[in-house]
């Protein structure tokens, strides 16, 4: 397997023995005379012989694992008990290539561990193993258990039960209830060899060989054939990952909307890249969707045209900017204003104290010329060095372009890093007091995350005050497939402090004037029916644009099968209630496995 793939997915199955940090022991009853592999995976999450040495547990060779750290085969007895909710497959941690084949019949002895993948601190849920282990072979060339189909019959509609709350909303010690929820359903399979047949791509294969299927092909289907989401309390139940235990190099280069045609068959594993995952002996063969890049409308002679596009921490060593140009020039039309989010100083990652960014924004300019576009200007203000968060030494930004044969920047100074811009009353109208500027850049908000950036426009007379964000992350969240019911969100609460600073931005620009066009935008990191776009919206003082599209539009980003929005625009109440404004999620991105970000920019055409 290729270094950078072994890597990622020698994270995935690393056995208990690896990480004492990760491994839950737990008091154990007694070991039975003839235990099983049912007896061992138990009725809820974690095994009743975890920590307990196990021996002579029976089985058939399923699958093996001969790459990376996560070596071993997985173990599934031919004859299973009565119980839906007691799994029948367990893998068999050999830390080394195992010397078992496919079909072998064989008896394992060694320790029954629970390893929680990437560690207790993510809340992941734990896979059941067998570590240390002895292993006997009894025969030969035996069939392998027939597969568990998994279709949408067989996953229930509900998502998850809710946490036990006397275990901190742990779902880990509940009964499995296979018939009642999707990931008591998976839980009831690890391990298992399971199968899939013609589902749909989701969320395109990624650089480590991955990609996930549907189970659902109308469950919140997309116009284009992902999967929305739409919802906290809606959760698309058919999502699987799909891996493969053959060679990264014939791993099929899927676009959402593709099919993965035939069956896909091999064990249910756990990791901690997307929870439950197929890890397929055998591929279905890929059948194109026919999925195209969109281009968006060309804005009118009396349209202004702002638009947001996280670019992927771009700097001058990458080899994407003609890529991004011909996306800014022809599928986004040459915007009047370009917001850009994710640009690095001048030399990358290299963490030397180097903060500008002029070469990084000038050779996009210039990429952009040779694609045919506009000259561009642009404005930004260079962060204090690692201050902003992002990849240390990169110094992530946001950056105005502007067309300045259709647009001015209205130049104010006294806007630097470290001061906060303000608003003044100026014959009546709003005016900011620099520009560029930044929002309160010293309040605690805005720790190690990016400070928005606030500019002063003027399109045919009129002024337009455009404020560049990109908020905090999800980093840290816990996953949808977390042991935790609901999963804790815990990077909303910087979240949601920046939002409330934004709004209380815009506030006081229409307070000075109430019918001031203003317009923030960027990549907000939170969903257009969270809580952070409720505080960004206020009382009225901004609206989500997105919100003005079919639902089956809304989305400017694919994760773990989820087509979801994290990039917004949000309007003030004179743009909004004009009626005379289009918006364009332009999908170019976050669809297809040779993206050259992985956020779909967005377009809104007003007339001020």
């Amino acid at each position: 397997m290729p270094s950078r793939s072994s890597a990622r997915l020698a994270a995935l199955t690393v056995a208990a023995v690896c990480s004492a940090a990760s491994t839950v022991a737990l008091t154990s009853p007694a070991q039975a005379d003839s235990l099983r592999i049912h007896d061992i995976q138990g009725t809820t999450r974690v095994s009743p012989y975890a920590g307990q040495k196990v021996a002579d547990v029976p089985g058939i060779v399923t699958a093996t694992r001969t790459y990376g750290s996560s070596r071993g085969f997985w173990l599934q007895d031919p004859t299973p008990d009565d119980n839906p909710a007691t799994s029948e497959g367990v893998f068999v941690f050999t830390s080394s290539t195992p010397k078992v084949a496919v079909g072998d019949s064989v008896t394992v002895s060694g320790t029954v561990s629970e390893y929680v993948p990437g560690g207790a601190s993510t809340g992941n849920q734990s896979l059941t193993e067998i570590t240390k282990p002895t292993v006997t072979t009894v025969s030969t060339g035996n069939a392998v258990p027939a597969p568990v189909v998994i279709d949408a019959k067989s996953v229930p509609a509900e998502y998850s039960p809710a946490g036990d709350t006397a275990a901190s909303g742990s779902v880990n010690g509940l009964a499995l209830e296979p018939s009642k929820y999707a990931l008591d359903y998976y839980e009831s399979l690890e391990g298992m060899n399971v199968q899939v047949a013609d589902t749909r791509v989701v969320t395109a294969t990624d650089p480590y060989s991955e990609l996930w299927v549907t189970v659902k092909p109308h469950e919140n289907r997309t116009r284009r054939g992902g999967s929305l989401y739409a919802s906290y309390d809606d959760q698309n139940t058919g999502r699987l990952q799909i891996q493969s235990l053959g060679s990264t190099a014939d791993f099929p280069p899927a676009n959402v909307g593709d099919t993965l045609t035939g069956t896909t068959t091999g064990p249910m594993d756990y990791n901690q890249y997307g929870g439950y995952t197929l890890v397929a002996s055998q591929l279905g063969t890929l059948k194109s969707g026919g999925l195209e890049r969109e281009t968006t409308k060309k804005q009118s002679r009396g349209e202004l045209a702002v638009a947001t596009y996280n670019v992927e921490n771009l700097d001058p060593s990458d080899a994407t900017f003609d890529k991004h140009a011909a996306a800014i020039v022809n599928n986004l039309q040459s915007p009047d204003i370009v917001s850009l989010e994710e640009i690095q100083d001048n030399n990358g990652a290299t963490d030397d104290g180097t903060v500008d960014a002029s070469v990084t924004v000038n050779k996009l300019i210039d990429a952009i010329v040779a694609a045919g576009g506009p000259k561009y200007d642009w404005r930004s203000i260079n962060p204090v060095n690692d201050q902003d968060g992002g990849e240390p030494g990169g110094n992530i930004r946001q950056v105005f372009l502007f067309n300045p044969e259709r647009v001015s920047f209205v130049d104010r100074a006294g806007g630097d890093s470290t001061t906060a811009v303000g608003v003044t009353k100026v014959h009546g109208k709003a005016e900011l007091t620099a520009s560029p500027g930044r929002i309160d850049p010293a309040n605690d908000a805005w720790k190690s995350s990016r400070k928005p950036l606030a500019g002063e426009f003027v399109f045919h007379g009129k002024t337009v005050f455009v404020i560049a964000n990109h908020l905090n992350s999800k980093g840290g969240d816990q996953g949808l497939t977390s042991q935790y019911q609901p999963p804790t969100r815990s990077s909303e609460t910087q979240r949601h402090a920046q939002a409330t600073l934004v709004n209380a931005f815009v506030k006081s620009i229409l307070d000075v004037q109430k019918n001031a066009n203003v317009i923030a935008l960027g990549d907000m990191n939170d969903f257009d029916f969270s809580d952070t776009t409720k505080i960004l919206q206020g009382d009225g003082e901004l609206w989500s644009a997105i919100q003005s599209l079919p639902r089956s539009e809304r989305y400017t980003y694919d994760y773990q099968g989820n087509e979801q929005v994290l990039d917004q625009i949000l309007v003030s109440p004179a743009i909004r209630r004009g009626c005379d404004f289009e918006y364009d999620s332009v999908h170019i991105n976050s669809e297809f496995h040779d993206q050259i970000s992985d956020h779909d920019p967005q377009v809104l055409r007003f007339r001020p």
